[in-house]
């Protein structure tokens, strides 16, 4: 009986006890939820600091005169003697392409701005039988430059020796390419003009 008292009254206290602590607690927690909290934000703001910006005028300097004149444009140079891929082993051989003369106008570097000038000339292709028996000669071809500045009607005027070289000078002459006279503003064949070829073997 008295065991059975005593757990009565450690019951009710422990009640009491709970009882008051949850009225504690939801008394604070209503604070809480009402009433702002108390307490100091710090805003930190970073200010720059001022920036000197150096400018600088950069203006393009003209660039300093040239004190000589570029060199004149050199003329095209001819092609060089295309060798006989069939020709004797061992042996050089060179063919030189002479100046052209026309019969009715000279010289052709002789004349005015408008006079036909030579652009392109082609080596011509050693005959093989010449090179094989060693030898050489010349061949004079006349033609006439067309107002395109192509060669008409190749012949041969003088060979030494004849009868070896003449065909060889005729199909160099015809890949001859010359810039053409111009008269009054308007292009002219020539007609005469004779170019030496002459055939040598070097070595």
């Amino acid at each position: 009986m008295p065991r059975l008292l005593i757990a009565l009254v450690l019951a009710g206290a422990v009640t009491l006890g709970l009882f008051f602590l949850m009225q504690s607690l939801i008394q604070m927690g209503g604070s809480a939820l009402t009433e702002p909290a108390q307490g100091s934000v710090l805003d930190f703001v970073r200010v720059k600091e001022e920036e000197s910006v150096e400018k600088k005028d950069r203006k393009p300097k003209k660039p300093p005169k040239p004190e000589e004149p570029p060199p004149p444009m050199e003329q095209p140079q001819m092609d060089s003697p295309t060798p006989n891929a069939e020709g004797g082993a061992g042996m050089d051989f060179s063919a030189d392409v002479g100046g052209d003369m026309a019969i009715d106008g000279g010289l052709a570097l002789e004349g005015g701005d408008g006079e036909y000038l030579p652009i392109v000339k082609v080596a011509p292709v050693y005959p093989r039988r010449a090179l094989q028996r060693g030898i050489e000669g010349y061949v004079i071809v006349e033609f006439t430059v067309g107002k395109q500045g192509s060669v008409k009607d190749p012949f041969v005027v003088e060979a030494n020796p004849e009868g070896i070289f003449e065909q060889a000078a005729i199909d160099a002459a015809l890949k001859f390419k010359y810039k053409p006279r111009v008269v009054n503003g308007e292009a002219a064949e020539v007609s005469g003009v004779q170019n030496r070829i002459t055939f040598q073997i070097d070595g």
